[in-house]
C-alpha cells in the first residue's frame, strides 16, 4: 500500500508540468505585485496549501466511496477498474474525448466558481490568496481526475485523502515557481515532460491493476489475506 501511496507523489511532480499549463495562467496572475519577497513567498505557499486542502478534501471522499466498495466486497475489481480506466485514458483518449467535461455538464458550478475567483483577484490580501487555492483545485482538470481514481482505488478514506495530499504537494513546486518567476520557465523543458505524464499515468494505473489481481508479488500485488489484515490494522489505528 505504502507503494501505491506514494505514486500520488510521483504524479503530482511529474504532473506538475501539465498543471504549469492549465493552472498556470492563475499561478502567474494571482495579486502578488508590489510585495516584499517574504510576502510573496508566503503568498505563493498559501495558494498552493489551499489547492492542496481541497484535494485532501476529495481524496477523503472519494477513499471513503472507495471504502464502501471494498466493504461491499468489490475492493479487487475497484482497484482493477481504477487502473483500468488510467491505462485505457493514455492509450484510447478517444473513448473518453468529450465523456467527461464536467466544465459543460456543471457550467453553473463551474462558472460560480470562476466569478468568486474574479472576486477574489481583486484582493490582496494572505486570506484570498488561500481561498484562490481552494477555489482553483475545484476546476476541472483530467489529472486530478486521473488522481481521484487513484483515490478511489485506495479502497480507504485516510489512505485516499494521503494520496490526494502527496499529489497536491507533488504539485506545488512547479507552481510555486510560476508565482515567483511568470513565464520565464522554459517552454521547451514543458514539452518534453508533459511527453512523460502519459506514461507516468499507465505506471501508475498498472500498480493498481496488479494490487487488485492479488498476485502474491510482495509490495507490488500482495495475497488478498495480506491486504485485509493491512486494512483491519489502519482501521484500528
Amino acid at each position: 500500500m505504502e507503494l501505491v501511496i506514494t505514486t500520488g507523489l510521483m504524479m503530482g511532480l511529474l504532473g506538475s508540468f501539465h498543471c504549469a499549463g492549465m493552472c498556470g495562467p492563475i499561478a502567474v496572475a494571482i495579486p502578488l505585485n508590489n510585495r516584499t519577497i517574504f510576502s510573496r513567498i508566503t503568498g505563493s505557499l498559501l495558494y498552493n496549501l489551499g489547492r492542496t486542502l481541497t484535494y485532501v478534501v476529495m481524496g477523503l471522499i472519494f477513499g471513503l466511496l472507495g471504502q464502501g466498495l471494498k466493504l461491499g466486497g468489490f475492493q479487487q475489481w475497484v482497484s482493477v477498474i481504477m487502473g483500468v480506466i488510467m491505462v485505457t485514458s493514455v492509450i484510447f483518449p478517444s473513448l473518453y474525448k468529450n465523456r467527461f467535461d464536467f466544465e459543460k455538464t456543471a457550467f453553473s458550478f463551474v462558472g460560480k466558481i470562476k466569478i468568486g475567483l474574479g472576486l477574489l483577484f481583486r484582493k490582496k490580501t494572505y486570506g484570498s490568496l488561500f481561498a484562490i487555492g481552494l477555489l482553483n483545485g475545484l476546476l476541472p482538470c483530467g489529472l486530478v481526475y486521473m488522481a481521484i481514481a487513484g483515490a478511489i482505488a485506495t479502497t480507504n478514506a485516510y489512505s485516499g485523502a494521503l494520496f490526494m495530499m502527496l499529489f497536491g504537494l507533488g504539485t506545488i513546486p512547479m507552481l510555486f515557481a510560476f508565482n515567483m518567476l511568470g513565464n520565464a520557465l522554459s517552454g521547451a523543458l514543458k514539452q518534453r515532460m508533459n511527453k512523460v505524464i502519459p506514461y507516468m499515468i499507465v505506471v501508475v494505473g498498472l500498480l493498481f491493476i496488479l494490487r487488485g489481481l492479488n498476485l502474491g508479488i510482495p509490495y507490488l500485488s500482495p495475497p488478498s489475506s495480506k491486504l485485509d489484515v493491512h486494512q483491519k490494522t489502519e482501521m484500528m489505528h
